[in-house]
């Protein structure tokens, strides 16, 4: 069995030092793929980068795309002065140079609760959403006029985020990224045509709802992902969380799922080939 990991920051700086020992381990676990989007434009060159690299024991692909955290961290001083056209044009350019090297458009999307926990009125909180939904928008314009996937963050947005994709229509498609949320919230994105992201959530038993759902779904709709280093696996709490961990959050789908394991992976291949490549 290989396994992708279809959502790593191999470019965060936890990697900086032991990238090679990193990606012989994941070769070691089977994980042949990873995928690592862009959280904002410094980071677009440093994806690009380790894409481009020659690796003899992982294949490395990119996305590049603003994280949604990236506006709300900037919102007091500095996101008023960033412009949607601006960073479009910027995006577009780049996606133009390197379309044979990128894979999908994100991390993009919509978070809730980290604008609430980082603004102080209500006003605040209403311009960082708009911020938020203007910068999506824009991203879903791309991916429509390149013809590429999208890989969607959210936290307390599935009514923001379905809304705008149906909006912007998408061709490929994309991925929701670190998915947590019941059957029918799940159900309304496989109906889009998009894939879930099953990482490290299902890994813990007061995770119900959402190992509820993914017990539900058609496995032709799930993908794997670490987020390393962010989101570790339980037991590894307040450690940093890496890619070689692909295979644990792989046998804790298998356990509350019907098919056999080769069965599974064997799909779950197919679906990362469907998606990205």
């Amino acid at each position: 069995m290989q396994f992708t990991d279809s959502h790593c920051h191999l470019d965060f700086t936890e990697f900086s030092e032991q990238l090679p020992d990193l990606l012989y381990q994941c070769n070691v676990h089977n994980i042949h793929r990873i995928i690592v989007p862009a959280v904002n434009p410094e980071h677009w060159q440093r994806v690009l980068t380790l894409s481009k690299k020659e690796n003899a024991y992982v294949k490395v692909s990119c996305a590049l795309g603003i994280h949604p955290w990236f506006l709300i961290l900037n919102n007091k001083a500095q996101t008023k002065q960033l412009d949607v056209v601006f960073q479009q044009e910027q995006l577009k350019q780049i996606l133009a140079r390197n379309s044979k090297d990128i894979i999908a458009v994100g991390e993009c999307g919509i978070d809730v609760f980290k604008a609430k926990k980082n603004t102080t009125t209500e006003q605040t909180f209403n311009d960082s959403l708009r911020l938020q939904q203007d910068f999506f928008a824009m991203q879903l314009e791309l991916a429509q006029q390149y013809d590429l996937p999208v890989i969607v963050h959210h936290c307390q947005s599935h009514p923001l985020i379905l809304a705008l994709l149906k909006q912007y229509p998408l061709n490929k498609g994309g991925v929701i990224h670190a998915f947590s949320g019941s059957y029918q919230q799940a159900r309304d994105y496989i109906d889009l045509g998009f894939k879930l992201g099953i990482g490290g959530t299902i890994t813990y038993d007061r995770a119900k709802k959402t190992i509820n759902a993914i017990k539900r779904l058609p496995s032709s709709s799930l993908l794997l992902e670490t987020d390393a280093p962010a989101m570790p696996i339980f037991g590894q709490q307040g450690m940093i969380n890496s890619p070689s961990n692909i295979p644990k959050i792989f046998q804790a789908l298998v356990s509350i799922r019907d098919e056999s394991k080769e069965v599974l992976a064997t799909q779950i291949e197919d679906n990362v080939n469907q998606l990205f490549f």
